[in-house]
């Protein structure tokens, strides 16, 4: 039960907090809620923009929760996908004229493999090392950035692309369609795919039992004999494959091509995803949905209210802070418990 009221009471006082920061300004609270409630769920076209938005989220997102099994706190889901975007897009540019059932698949591999290298790198570097893995893989989504930029403006960049530096747009056959009847496209299902394979894995085999053992208590896994740094260094390396994938699914679903738009904050709001959904991966998909709509929400606030576009930025850092306050408190305040009841006398038999 606590692990549900948590969120709960958390996301009720950022709505409280975020509703005085906008009566600061002069804007309505309640009709912020409105709008940003119209925005997200209000009819099927906010329906549809939220489920599309939420699909990278849900692959990011599992990019900080499965590492959490272990312990670790990993905050690279940004550069796994903009590096798997990167990938994907070299290697459909460079299997161009080769059939889609070929090129597709090889387009997610080759994102994954991408993803995976940047974050399994941080596994490798925390157990070789000892580097603490949230510094690196922060540190190495700078990097990543800073290569797709490189690249798109160098060695692949498309020369008609003037004032946006990108790589040559894919062929109408290697992008993502959308699912039949919606204007979603299907990252959405291999994104709710990803999320139970990582259920399965993490809640009904050995090696998610073994995994959580070692974030229960490292030095108690290496007596039992267990691999801890084998398993550290591939549920890492998988993580980053989730959020590689993202990149790719962007790339061929969105976009069309690599460039400076993939870097869109969804890793970032990946990890507020997962944290507030307390590293289930089950539970990240509706978290995943719900922050999907918090982000298409802002178009709408800023043409209504004239409001920042950001003002939803403004309220996912709250919703974060507010959580990370909640977690700290859990347990601490000294908080009214009601009585308990004697039992009631049992009758005599005369």
């Amino acid at each position: 039960m606590t692990a549900v009221l948590i969120p709960i009471a958390a996301l009720a006082a950022s709505l409280a907090l975020f509703g005085a920061f906008v009566a600061l300004v002069g804007v309505d609270p309640l009709e912020v809620y409105r709008l940003m409630y119209a925005g997200a769920f209000g009819s099927w076209f906010s329906w549809q923009n939220t489920l599309t938005r939420a699909a990278p989220l849900i692959l990011t997102a599992l990019c900080t929760a499965l590492p959490a099994q272990l312990g670790l706190v990993v905050i690279g889901g940004e550069g796994a996908l903009v590096l798997g975007a990167l990938a994907a897009a070299a290697t459909g540019l460079a299997l161009e004229g080769a059939p889609a059932p070929v090129v597709v698949p090889a387009m997610g591999l080759a994102s994954m493999a991408a993803g995976a290298l940047l974050i399994g790198g941080a596994g490798a570097l925390r157990h070789g090392r000892g580097v603490n893995e949230t510094i690196s893989s922060l540190l190495l989504a700078y990097i990543a950035i800073a290569v797709l930029n490189h690249m798109v403006e160098g060695p692949l960049k498309d020369p008609a692309s003037l004032n946006k530096p990108s790589t040559a747009p894919l062929a109408e056959d290697y992008t993502i369609g959308t699912l039949p009847g919606m204007d979603v496209h299907w990252g959405l299902v291999v994104g709710v795919v990803c999320a139970l394979s990582a259920w399965v894995l993490m809640r009904r085999t050995t090696f998610g039992f073994a995994a959580r053992v070692v974030g229960g208590n490292p030095r108690a896994a290496r007596m039992a004999g267990l691999p801890v740094g084998r398993l550290l260094i591939v549920t890492t390396a998988l993580a980053g494959a989730m959020a590689g994938l993202a990149g790719m699914i962007e790339v061929a679903a969105v976009h069309g091509r690599a460039n400076a738009a993939v870097v869109a904050g969804y890793g970032s709001t990946g990890i507020l995803v997962a944290f507030l959904a307390r590293q289930n991966p089950l539970a990240v998909i509706p978290v995943a949905i719900l922050f999907g709509g918090i982000c298409a929400s802002g178009g709408l606030l800023q043409r209504r209210l004239g409001l920042p576009d950001a003002s939803v930025l403004v309220f996912q850092g709250i919703i974060f802070v507010v959580l990370l306050a909640s977690e700290a408190l859990h347990g601490r305040l000294p908080l009214p418990r009601l009585a308990k009841q004697p039992p009631a006398a049992q009758p005599t038999e005369a």
